[in-house]
């Protein structure tokens, strides 16, 4: 079901929702306060999928909520069918929703003969019939640049800070901010200047472009001894990095070390190299479905339909999406925005 805010009477929200990850499609909707739309979606035999919408569509501005996680590729598909069942059905604008967009770390060519990736999911989207993408912290935000039309690169760092904030009780002297390399040091910086102009560290490493997922840390550069780090990334998937470079700035004399990352893919073997990495605290959001299974005493995990819901807001009553994170309010899923 869809909403009319205020001083909006004549257009229509609607939320949907692929099968990869139904529940944070629930909670942005809470926060929005309407339903999600329903809709039939079905496997046949050999894999194809089938989508219909149960009710109208025709005039509406429709989010297509899909996080490119699990099977990637089948929550990929999902979502282009959707958004091709919407255009025919005469929606208004198309949003594509994608809090983890797959396929965003191959970005550029590292040899010859490679595909660009990234650049292929977004010429996908569009060619479906999205008029516009949503993502939360795309691996480099230069891949805006790949949609032809408007991008909302969402950062989930708004969200991440609080809670630090909280976890540390304001108290900042004491903390070093610390990248996991040296690409994502600009990333650090910012860190830094919202917990106060702390110092900046980065972890050395080393990468084989011809084997997936493997990476070494070397050497920390920068001050970090008696330091209580604050580790930060984009994505953890099988751990090997963030894990590793945990372990070098404890062996470095950090005092603790507190990962924070957005999307949290913990595909193995990386639940049990968090837990032994020495790690106090493991910090990530619900970009991505984490099971049970993958969860221990040691991981927060934070919610990120807020700020989802935000810009979905934003973006249907013609604000600014950029404004929201200069003073986010965050309260963890109360309902902020829209009780």
């Amino acid at each position: 079901m869809g909403a009319i805010f205020e001083g909006k009477p004549n257009k229509n929200l609607i939320l949907v929702s692929g099968r990869s990850y139904p529940q944070l499609a629930d909670n942005v909707a809470s926060q929005l306060g309407i339903e999600v739309l329903k809709t039939t979606a079905y496997d046949f035999a050999n894999g194809e999928m089938y989508v219909r919408y149960t009710e109208s569509v025709r005039g509406a501005d429709v989010f297509v909520l899909q996080s490119h996680a699990g099977d990637v590729n089948k929550a990929i598909m999902e979502q282009l069918i959707m958004i091709d069942a919407l255009k025919r059905a005469s929606a208004r604008s198309i949003s594509a929703v994608c809090p983890l967009l797959g396929y965003s770390r191959q970005d550029k060519k590292h040899l010859g003969r490679e595909p660009i990736s990234c650049r292929l999911v977004f010429d996908l989207l569009r060619s479906a019939g999205a008029d516009r993408v949503m993502s939360v912290d795309l691996h480099a935000a230069q891949t805006q640049g790949f949609f032809d039309g408007p991008v909302d690169h969402l950062i989930a760092m708004p969200v991440l800070v609080d809670y630090i904030r909280d976890r540390f009780q304001g108290e900042f002297s004491n903390v070093a901010v610390v990248s996991p390399d040296a690409g994502r040091i600009r990333v650090a910086e910012q860190w830094a200047q919202r917990l106060g102009g702390g110092p900046l560290a980065f972890v050395h490493k080393t990468r084989d472009i011809t084997t997936p997922n493997h990476a070494v840390a070397n050497r920390v550069v920068g001050d970090v001894e008696g330091k209580d780090c604050v580790l930060v990334d984009d994505l953890i998937d099988t751990g090997g990095t963030i894990a590793g470079a945990c372990e070098v700035l404890k062996k470095a004399g950090a005092k603790s070390v507190t990962i924070v990352a957005t999307h949290g893919v913990l595909s193995d073997p990386a639940v049990e190299r968090l837990k032994n990495c020495g790690a106090r605290e493991v910090v990530l959001t619900d970009t991505v479905p984490i099971d049970e299974s993958k969860r221990w005493d040691g991981l927060t995990v934070l919610s990120i339909a807020p700020l989802l819901a935000s810009a979905i807001k934003a973006v249907f009553e013609d604000g600014s999406v950029a404004e929201l994170f200069d003073n986010y309010p965050v309260h963890h899923g109360q309902g902020f925005l829209f009780a």
